[in-house]
């Protein structure tokens, strides 16, 4: 079938790439590598004798990530379409791969990642692009048969819940719940009626919470989130500290690179409690900064989506700006205690080249969305 893409109307704010969009995404980048480097100084020095360690490598996935961001930008989306069998098949591959004895990297009795020579990947992160680029393509190609559950409803809910029950065998119960919140806001854009989310949740709760009380440290972690004072050196020792550490930073904070908290009260810092270096170093100030540049990327991400012409780019970057927000949303949620622990990173900020090459990814695709010059397409 030949679709011939119409180019919307020049937008007043920019000609071709969404300027403001661009800008933004880069002062986020800027922002999380000068804090990872506030953060990780003494972990750096500590555990490897060098206080760059961590900002070395993480310069590294960084280069590693705006090689994809531009690949993401400027592949044609027709081109991409027609690889999505290869990646979604390469995403099957790649989930089974920290099974493998000798490829996948066990930690903590989790085998969530994949070492290759001195380099380790967690293929749940690629799986979050995959998910959303097949349901994108999906939905697109079945507009029109939205309501029939046959051929719309069942298939991707069959191929995502595999990705799904995949990542929860690793096991990350954590990601695993946050693909499948992924998967609804797919189908809610796509305009899947309200019952069927509601026949989705009474099936999910009770699933859900067999799922939390059949694992002794997932438990534990919702007890310490309900009851943190009942284990202040145990499991709610990570997130008491970093309430401290919040809490020390004031209206103002200590300055950025001054925080003290963050030296030794917060195990791992650099990782998925980074914000908490933000928060005590530029204060209450500097947390309503960083809001008000999240609120400015969904603001403009949302109307980069909202002004797609075709259905496949407006569902891909509807779905890349939800993934983003909601994560970063969840992390903050997660250091102030507002929900329990869950090991999901904040983007941009948090130490991994898995997390940043898959978030720059996500811009990347909001950025070849914004275009203004449609080719015509074969689908």
């Amino acid at each position: 079938m030949k679709i011939d893409y119409i180019a919307p109307e020049k937008d007043p704010i920019s000609d071709g790439f969404n300027f403001i969009f661009v800008m933004i995404v880069l002062l986020l980048v800027g922002l999380g590598f000068t804090v990872l480097y506030s953060g990780s100084l003494s972990y750096g020095d500590r555990f490897f004798d060098d206080s760059l360690y961590f900002v070395k490598r993480q310069a590294i996935n960084l280069i590693l990530a705006i090689v994809c961001f531009l690949f993401c930008v400027f592949i044609k989306p027709e081109t991409l379409r027609k690889l999505l069998p290869i990646i979604v098949i390469a995403g099957f591959l790649i989930i089974l791969l920290p099974f493998v004895p000798g490829v996948g990297y066990v930690r903590n009795n989790a085998a969530r990642w994949i070492q290759v020579w001195r380099f380790r990947f967690q293929p749940s992160e690629f799986i979050k692009i995959v998910i959303v680029l097949f349901l994108a393509n999906f939905f697109d190609k079945k507009q029109e048969q939205i309501d029939e559950p046959l051929i719309a409803i069942f298939p991707p809910f069959i191929v995502c819940g595999l990705f799904i029950f995949f990542v929860y065998l690793e096991p990350d119960f954590s990601t695993a719940m946050f693909l499948a919140f992924i998967t609804c806001v797919m189908f809610f854009i796509a305009g899947v009626k309200l019952s069927w989310f509601l026949k989705g949740l009474i099936c999910f709760i009770p699933i859900a919470t067999i799922m939390v009380l059949s694992k002794a440290y997932r438990l534990k972690r919702v007890l310490a989130f309900l009851f943190p004072e009942n284990d202040p050196l145990g499991d709610s020792y990570q997130v008491n500290a970093a309430i401290k550490a919040i809490s020390s930073g004031g209206f103002l904070g200590t300055g950025l690179g001054n925080g003290v908290q963050k030296i030794s009260s917060v195990p791992e810092i650099y990782s998925d409690f980074i914000f908490v270096v933000w928060a005590e170093e530029m204060g209450f100030v500097g947390v309503l900064i960083y809001f008000l540049l999240i609120t400015a990327f969904a603001f403009f991400g949302f109307r980069i989506a909202l002004n797609c012409k075709t259905a496949f780019l407006k569902y891909l970057s509807f779905g890349s700006v939800a993934t983003i927000i909601f994560q970063s949303l969840l992390n903050a949620a997660v250091v102030s205690r507002l929900v329990p622990a869950t090991g999901i990173p904040m983007p941009f900020f948090s130490y991994g080249g898995s997390s940043l090459i898959t978030t720059m990814c996500f811009c990347g695709f909001i950025l070849n969305a914004s275009k203004k010059k449609y080719e015509v397409s074969y689908v």
